[in-house]
């Protein structure tokens, strides 16, 4: 085999390549906006023709997947979702071995048809509630949820970037293939299902019989009125929830001073209330003064109060007057809300935001991996993907802060107000979009976005829910990346580190390059998102295949489903959003993700190769 000669257009893409690998690997900078960079480099370079280099923003991948998560949120907002979690409970019992399968199945399927990363999202309140009902610690549900939803997203073509992205990948291969050579067919909604449910079966066993002894073990959480527990946020955050309140003397230190000079010392406790000038308030903004006379409802242990009493100068009630009704349990609580894909609140600081004002509600502490923050050392850290927010605040704001889509509220508090009267618009449009996908030739966009909009014109979700529910940062990286594997093809990368990997392995039968293949998918979606190792590797495999006599479908295939074998460390957004309120640690991710991750590559190129 003669290997073609690398040219000055190759090594600017294998710059880039590398630039796209380093970047989304350390996060620097932020992974939309090094996509985005990527694009520019593409276009100053002349590396993609400018008829070409925006193209991206207008594919049917980039639609399709802004359509699938309008549907999902459609669906979530008509709580059928929430009877989903009834229907779980009635079927699956409250032991682990019962409620565990039927979890992990029901999420996996679900993410068939919509990302797994929002499937999670939506059951992290649903398999809080069904631990707190079945008395199991959510430790032993959450991994396998989660994992099962990444299965799952290989159950039909639409379930996963990856799958959107390649049928795509496959029409641009198709231009630039070897004269005298068969284009590549585009795959079929439910062509991978045989894989997918495969898959998804074999994690579901998994999980009985080896996986539920490697997840750590844990307390079982108690609840109160459906609440998470004063013994679970002492036990886990070291937080006592007991009120107090206090009055502020005249001689105080804090008159005077404002809400926010309380908030970075971590010596004193949260302060939760204030009751000044005949206004009581919870959760007052942090331009708010304390004046003499005030009264502060304060959250802590009695030493705490005792001593935060003693220093400034507060009378400690014995019992509360003022905020009776606030504290009432059924009107305010303390609670969990994890930060998840697409949220604002990435890669910046919580002293960048004015919560209190903004929602009135209280962030006591910030989780993450296993590690608690508060304080100044709160306000300074920067958030990121499955970092936990231990808040306080009313009910109905805490729902409000849930809407805003930037954080999922994972304690079983009241859910937000839903739209149940529009279920059976939700269904039907759903019903109509996978209809049109398997019943007709209508581009997988086009049937898609017929249901998203069916379920905004019915009024499921209004246009500004629509818009919330799209994650724009996976959006703005799945376009701007689509040039780069045109680039790939179009200069003859792909074809030169092809021939190279496969002068470097030899004479091997087919199923070591499969292996190879599958191998390389795994290892990238661990460092790096799934989407940029489809782009990356999908021209890869196809010229692979053609140098060595393989199927060009099928070796793309097989790195589109590879990318979802992302078990091994907490990097994909789905296990990132788990890990905090699993109380997961890395280590928990190798050891139960070592051996999926074997079984995953044995049963998915077992099945390939028989569907081929």
């Amino acid at each position: 085999m003669e290997i073609i000669p690398l040219t000055n257009e190759m090594v600017m893409i294998l710059a880039i390549l590398a630039y796209t690998v380093l970047m989304f690997v350390t996060e620097v900078i932020r992974i939309d906006v090094a996509a985005i960079l990527i694009l520019v480099m593409l276009g100053l370079t002349g590396l993609v023709p400018e008829s070409q280099l925006f193209s991206g923003f207008a594919s049917n991948a980039v639609i399709s997947i802004i359509a699938v998560m309008i549907l999902g949120a459609g669906l979530d907002r008509t709580g059928v979702m929430g009877a989903v979690a009834l229907f779980i409970l009635k079927i699956g019992g409250k032991t682990e071995k019962t409620v565990m399968p039927v979890v992990s199945s029901t999420v996996g399927l679900i993410s068939g048809f919509m990302q797994n990363v929002g499937a999670t999202a939506l059951f992290l309140p649903v398999v809080s509630k069904i631990a707190s009902s079945a008395k199991i610690p959510i430790s032993k549900l959450l991994m396998p949820m989660g994992f099962c939803a990444i299965l799952g997203g290989t159950v039909t073509m639409v379930g996963s970037s990856p799958l959107i992205l390649l049928n795509d990948l496959i029409e641009t291969s198709n231009q630039s293939l070897p004269s005298g050579t068969d284009t590549m067919e585009t795959f079929g909604l439910f062509f991978v299902t045989p894989i997918g449910l495969s898959l998804l079966a074999v994690g579901i066993l998994y999980f009985l019989v080896l996986g539920r002894f490697l997840l750590p073990k844990e307390k079982a959480v108690t609840h109160v009125h459906n609440h998470r527990s004063d013994a679970y946020f002492r036990d886990n955050y070291n937080l006592d929830k007991h009120i107090t309140e206090m009055i502020v003397n005249k001689d105080s230190p804090l008159v005077g001073k404002m809400v926010r000079e309380l908030e970075f010392d971590p010596h004193i406790p949260p302060v939760v209330a204030l009751f000044s000038d005949g206004d009581s308030s919870l959760a007052p903004a942090r331009d708010r003064f304390i004046w003499n006379g005030a009264t502060l409802g304060v959250m802590g242990n009695p030493d705490q109060i005792k001593k935060f009493a003693d220093q400034f100068n507060l009378t400690v009630l014995p019992k509360l007057k003022h905020f009776k009704t606030d504290f009432n349990p059924s009107i305010s609580g303390v609670s969990e809300a994890v930060i998840i894909p697409g949220s604002r609140y990435l890669g910046t600081k919580l002293s960048d935001y004015h919560f209190r004002k903004e929602y009135a509600i209280t962030i006591l502490a910030v989780s993450r991996n296993n590690k608690l923050y508060s304080g100044e050392a709160m306000y300074d850290l920067e958030l990121q993907l499955g970092d936990t927010f231990i808040i306080h605040g009313r009910w109905n704001d805490q729902i409000g802060l849930s809407r805003s889509r930037n954080l999922t509220l994972v304690s079983d508090a009241p859910s937000e107000q839903q739209r149940p009267q529009k279920i059976p618009f939700a269904i039907l449009f759903f019903a109509l979009s996978l209809s049109l996908v398997i019943f007709t030739n209508m581009q997988l966009s086009l049937a898609l976005l017929t249901g998203a909009v069916g379920m905004i014109i019915f009024g499921v979700l209004n246009m500004d829910e629509a818009y919330r529910a799209v994650s724009w940062k996976s959006v703005f990286m799945l376009a701007c990346l689509i040039p780069l594997g045109f680039a790939m093809e179009q200069t003859g990368t792909a074809v030169w580190i092809a021939q190279n990997t496969i002068a470097a392995l030899g004479d091997m039968p087919q199923i070591a390059y499969q292996l190879t293949l599958a191998i390389l998918a795994t290892i990238f979606s661990l460092v790096m998102s799934n989407v940029g190792a489809t782009v990356l590797l999908v021209p890869l495999a196809i010229n692979m295949a053609l140098e060595t006599g393989g199927n060009p479908a099928m070796y793309a295939l097989i790195v589109a489903i590879s990318t979802s074998n992302a078990f091994l460390l907490p990097t994909h957004q789905v296990s990132a959003l788990i890990m905090g309120p699993g109380g997961y640690a890395v280590k928990d991710f190798i050891k139960v993700g070592f051996f999926l991750t074997i079984i995953f590559l044995v049963v998915s190129l077992t099945v390939i190769n028989q569907l081929f």
